[in-house]
């Protein structure tokens, strides 16, 4: 396992949600990482925001980690879960309340409620 592989594993084995994305929560870079950090931050849900911008290795790690082409990318409990699409389809069928219900993770069931009337 490489160093950076290593930290990655450190890094998602440490925190119950860990999203891989251009920029942080508070300023997304990118408008595929805008839009999940933009539902978790108004679902109330404490996650872990790693800025692959900031770091060259862990930027080309993380897909190699995952075998995943794309960012964001959003693991819970250690396990990948998706990129935007998969988390964005999942929020609206209910899927990762569901997730986060199971592995004990807390959020705002109402805001999750909300997004999914907003986009029916």
């Amino acid at each position: 396992m490489t160093d950076t592989a290593a930290q990655i594993q450190e890094t998602i084995s440490a925190t119950d949600v860990v999203l891989f994305m251009k920029g942080t929560k508070d300023a997304p870079q990118c408008g595929f990482s805008q839009r999940v950090a933009g539902v978790f931050n108004f679902m109330g849900l404490e996650y872990q925001d790693i800025n692959v911008l900031a770091d060259e290795n862990i930027r080309q790690g993380i897909k190699d980690f995952s075998d995943w082409p794309t960012i964001p990318q959003l693991y819970v409990k250690g396990e990948f879960v998706g990129g935007c699409d998969i988390v964005t389809e999942m929020v609206l069928s209910g899927e990762l309340d569901a997730l986060f219900a199971k592995e004990g993770i807390a959020f705002d069931k109402d805001a999750a409620d909300k997004i999914r009337e907003a986009n029916a």
